[in-house]
């Protein structure tokens, strides 16, 4: 079943045309993964799907609902999140405090409850830390726990943006093996990463974009082949 589709996507930053047409698809279960250069429109993507920007044409269509121009609380709602690079934590609020705020528009104690140990078992150096200022915790940490507080919403798909940047290699291996464990408990995921070989690796499907573009699509593991991408993006 298709859980969210592009189709014809434009979205402009004034007279500057970030997105020229944009099309895919994800479907429930997969890992779907963005790849491209800096300035390819991987993150505005992103931004466009969670209601960060508004499309100047296309359609948008999540659970078969078009969504193009919702406010990013509303997608919430409907069980859409995004971690957003450079993470977007508060730094003067708790490890905890953070995690709740992922849970600002639930009611059901028992399962913000349980989502919160959830993200503690995925993540056990947040549990160590749960009464640390985010403000103080290393960059990994801080990516665990933007990673942590989107799963707080109970997210059906998960927007990703760059969670390996800037991590040390053991952390960067560690962050893609949680995401592809928060994958089999039921949570679709779309990636955007620079690390092009992890992201594809772990991809059920990957779309690789150019200045605004989608150029070439396939199966993670047949991209990851292609002497093309092998080429541009594992600089082989």
């Amino acid at each position: 079943m298709t859980l969210l589709e592009l189709s014809n996507v434009d979205v402009h930053y004034g007279a500057i045309q970030a997105l020229k047409g944009i099309s895919f698809k994800v479907d429930e279960g997969e890992i779907v993964t963005l790849i491209g250069a800096n300035g390819a429109g991987k993150t505005t993507t992103l931004r466009a799907i969670s209601g960060m920007l508004k499309p100047s044409r296309g359609s948008i269509k999540y659970r078969d609902e078009e969504v193009s121009g919702f406010k990013p609380h509303r997608l919430v709602a409907r069980g859409l999140c995004h971690a957003p690079e450079g993470r977007g934590i508060f730094p003067n609020l708790t490890v905890r405090e953070n995690l709740m705020l992922g849970a600002f528009l639930r009611r059901d104690q028992q399962g913000i409850e349980k989502d919160l140990e959830r993200g503690f078992a995925l993540f056990p150096r947040l549990k160590e830390r749960e009464k640390q200022m985010a403000g103080t915790l290393s960059g990994g940490e801080q990516q665990m726990l933007s990673i942590a507080r989107a799963l707080m919403s109970s997210p059906k798909l998960i927007l990703l943006d760059e969670p390996s940047l800037g991590l040390a290699p053991t952390l960067v291996e560690a962050i893609f093996a949680t995401i592809q464990q928060i994958n089999k408990q039921g949570v679709t995921v779309l990636l955007v990463e620079q690390n092009a070989h992890l992201a594809l690796s772990i991809a059920h499907h990957g779309y690789v974009l150019e200045t605004g573009s989608v150029v070439q699509s396939g199966k993670g593991e047949e991209l990851l082949r292609s002497p093309d991408i092998r080429k541009a993006y594992l600089g082989e």
